[in-house]
């Protein structure tokens, strides 16, 4: 089943707008609010056959997508298509953090990102190799998690002293246990085997605020995935987030003590709940000295990150900046020391 979202003025290809939040029309500029959008105004074309191939209604073309894809754009006409039965039942998302950020806007970020590049070649900073700039809704499961940790230790604290003429000292002991209960909600991983997942976990945070629930108009023009891994496959991963933070909450809880050793430490976590959500993405294909870079951009932050080429001839001028300016120091050091010149 292939969606269109027709402009009930005329007739022309509705997209979601970024800047909006709404349905618009590039051809009249009518807008139509997504949160209240009747069902009488979106025009649904059954056009799977036997093939399970897609068809463009605009222009019959046929749709070439993979799996995965929920939401495209025609390849001969441009229309944007959303795939509608890829979408349904336990591939439906819960929620979706719609796309604030606009190509345009994407791409001006982006340049100014990369002037701001100390330490890239001169020709990177020009951002004049701009491939393409592709909006897509990344599919990530959310976890709420709860972790129960009971902690024993062995601690102590050391006090030196002087009495007469002897220094003493003296190291008292103390048992610890920590019986804790800790709650972590909303924890983000993405479920595309394509995505790169230390990008996706860069682009943190979302401002989950902004979390509404799924409808599909909110696809209409981006490419959007459906998930490839489930939330229990990808539950060992959002574990392994959050033990950073537990671990640094129990060496919270036994401040004040000169060293802590672990007898004992047991850290259950499981997942409260998981829900299957869609998150703005920008992906920059970036071509620089005949090599392809990829960045990407929070869709609702504008934050970018991603890996760009480093200049070998500014690195060797920073080292040896920072080198001189050592000697400087260090030569006008002697020279206090000495009490005159060489």
């Amino acid at each position: 089943m292939i969606l269109h979202y027709k402009c009930p003025s005329c007739g022309s290809d509705m997209s979601f707008n970024a800047d909006s939040g709404e349905l618009s029309c590039l051809s009249c500029g009518r807008h139509e609010n997504i949160e209240s959008y009747p069902e009488e105004l979106k025009r649904m074309t059954f056009s799977e056959d036997e093939a399970n191939e897609y068809h463009c209604e605009n222009c019959g073309a046929v749709l070439i997508t993979e799996a995965e894809t929920t939401a495209t754009r025609c390849g001969f006409c441009g229309a944007g298509v959303v795939i509608a039965d890829r979408l349904s039942g336990h591939l439906a998302p819960a929620k979706v953090i719609p796309f604030t950020i606009s190509r345009e806007e994407a791409m001006k970020a982006f340049i100014k990102w990369c002037r701001k590049g100390l330490l890239t070649p001169k020709g990177f900073m020009t951002a004049d190799r701009i491939k393409s700039v592709t909006g897509i809704y990344v599919p990530f499961w959310l976890f709420d998690l709860n972790s129960k940790v009971q902690v024993n230790a062995v601690c102590t604290k050391v006090r030196t002293y002087t009495q007469g003429d002897y220094i003493y000292t003296e190291t008292n002991y103390f048992d610890a246990f920590r019986d804790i209960n800790l709650d972590y909600v909303k924890i983000p991983v993405d479920a595309s085997e394509k995505m790169n997942d230390g990008l996706m976990d860069k682009l943190e945070p979302y401002p989950y605020e902004q979390l509404k629930d799924f409808k599909t108009p909110y696809l209409a023009g981006y490419i959007a995935e459906k998930y490839n891994y489930t939330d229990e496959e990808l539950l060992p991963r959002a574990k392994d987030k959050i033990s950073d933070y537990i671990e640094s909450y129990i060496r919270s809880t036994l401040l004040g003590y000169h060293s802590v050793n672990y007898s004992n430490k047991q850290i259950d976590t499981r997942n409260v709940n998981s829900y299957y959500v869609l998150l703005p993405v920008w992906m920059v294909s970036y071509d620089y000295n005949r090599s392809e870079h990829i960045f990407a951009m929070n869709g609702q932050t504008g934050k970018v990150v991603g890996k760009p080429p480093i200049s070998a001839g500014k690195v060797a001028m920073w080292f040896s900046g920072i080198t001189a300016g050592t000697f400087i120091i260090l030569k006008c050091a002697s020279f206090m020391m000495g009490g005159g010149f060489w």
